[in-house]
């Protein structure tokens, strides 16, 4: 796979554009997975695991909605509210 520039450094970015950065490259994803080159779709996950990192490492006590956790899930599943 050939060298490529990935965009702005994700440490580099301000938390606005992070966010922005991220919300592009998981609007992309599905169409890069399906119909991107093998060269595309790496260069896709690469930048999207930078961009995912440099949120986590900003952000490590993020607190993830209730609905999002196992928990959360077995209480759909089974008819609680």
């Amino acid at each position: 796979m050939a060298e490529r520039s990935g965009g702005a450094a994700p440490r580099s970015l301000g938390d606005d554009r992070l966010l922005k950065e991220l919300e592009t490259i998981h609007r992309t994803r599905h169409e890069t997975l399906l119909h991107g080159s093998d060269d595309a779709l790496a260069t896709h996950t690469q930048r999207l695991k930078e961009l995912e990192d440099e949120y986590l490492r900003r952000h490590p006590q993020r607190a993830p909605a209730s609905a999002r956790t196992r928990e959360g899930a077995r209480a759909r599943a089974s008819g609680e509210p």
